[in-house]
């Protein structure tokens, strides 16, 4: 199969018609807009649905419709646009509906700026709503996987009822890569025998909700709740490591940070310094285990993103006092450079090799 030269933002949206989404629900804002833009050209030429709905607000609980009709559903946002989804998305995660939901991020707090950032991790895999819920999130670092991940994240809405981020940035909405498109593997998915299309007469109507005003009802609800995550951690762990056994600073980022690392660590390798890369793909379920892989005498361990420290917080719940951890970070838009993470890498080994 051929390899497309794609924009970012362009290949969500085709990959979304290829897994079969068929409806899209969303408002503008930069920079994600030509996501809402390739979906309400190509959608109708499937016979699929786009709505610019007249709010963030009101885009997400048309995507809780949607999906309680049991149909393949997204919406897409960036950083202040999901996080007027909020409410809907913890309605949506309480009812057990499967949705993808993507979102590009921009700088914040609050409105901030229109370039690149990683300012949303604790929103994404802490629940930005409220309630005990989680999502399950996924963070491509190349539009290839990003493609590959959103396909697989239909799959896994189906599979888990659960709603799945895919968690990019402005910049890999903007550039532009080679993509294959690949078929998609089969998955046994549970038949969807809850949804709402009506009782035809054959069976007791569906009801979908998350409203438990009985307080055993929402304890035993929320349960049930927790046994899913658990099977997540257990099945859904996604990671890239690279050189991690052996090397006297591990890395840690993720999505495009990611990228930018093993430019870093390319460049130190020629200067004859050990250094390894851990990149989570899943930030929830996080891989956690992957850093029992460090060895005890490593200098330390460095997680590098563009924000003042959100993942930061997982790696050191992973090392457990273990290992020093280190950061370095850029935020307000500001993009990581190879040279500053490697100065960084240099200092914590002190000139050692």
């Amino acid at each position: 199969m051929s390899k497309v030269l794609m924009k970012g933002n362009e290949a969500v949206g085709a990959a979304a018609i290829k897994a079969g989404c068929r409806f899209f629900f969303g408002y503008p804002i930069t920079p994600q807009n030509e996501i809402p833009e390739y979906m309400s050209r190509e959608l109708p030429k499937v016979g699929g649905v786009f709505v610019q709905a007249e709010s963030e607000i009101a885009a997400i609980n048309m995507v809780y419709g949607a999906a309680g009709c049991g149909a393949r559903v997204m919406t897409s946002s960036s950083s202040p646009g999901i996080a007027l989804k909020q409410e809907g998305i913890s309605y949506i995660a309480g009812a057990e509906l499967p949705c993808l939901i993507v979102n590009m991020m921009r700088g914040g707090p609050g409105l901030g700026g229109i370039q690149p950032s990683q300012t949303d991790y604790f929103q994404a895999t802490r629940g930005g709503g409220n309630g005990d819920y989680r999502l399950l999130v996924l963070a491509p670092a190349n539009i290839q996987e990003m493609v590959d991940l959103i396909i697989e994240g239909f799959d896994l809405a189906d599979e888990y009822r659960n709603p799945v981020m895919i968690l990019g940035d402005g910049m890999i909405g903007q550039m532009m890569e080679p993509v294959e498109f690949k078929e998609r593997k089969k998955r046994d998915l549970p038949e969807k025998d809850w949804i709402t299309t009506g009782t035809k007469g054959k069976r007791k109507p569906n009801i979908i909700n998350s409203l438990y005003l009985n307080p055993e009802e929402l304890e035993d609800h929320n349960i049930w709740l927790q046994e899913k995550y658990k099977k997540m951690k257990e099945k859904e762990v996604r990671v890239e490591s690279y050189n991690v056994e052996d090397s006297d600073v591990v890395i840690s980022a993720y999505g495009t940070t990611a990228r930018i690392a093993r430019t870093a660590i390319s460049k130190l390798e020629k200067e004859g310094y050990k250094v390894g890369l851990i990149r989570p793909i899943s930030l929830f379920p996080y891989p956690f285990e992957e850093f029992n892989k460090i060895k005890d005498d490593c200098k330390g361990v460095l997680t590098v993103e563009m924000n003042t420290g959100q993942m930061l917080d997982d790696v050191r719940i992973a090392l457990n006092g273990r290992i020093p951890s280190y950061f370095y970070g850029r935020t307000g838009g500001m993009v990581p450079t190879p040279e500053a993470i490697a100065n960084k890498v240099r200092e914590i080994l002190g000139g050692e090799k």
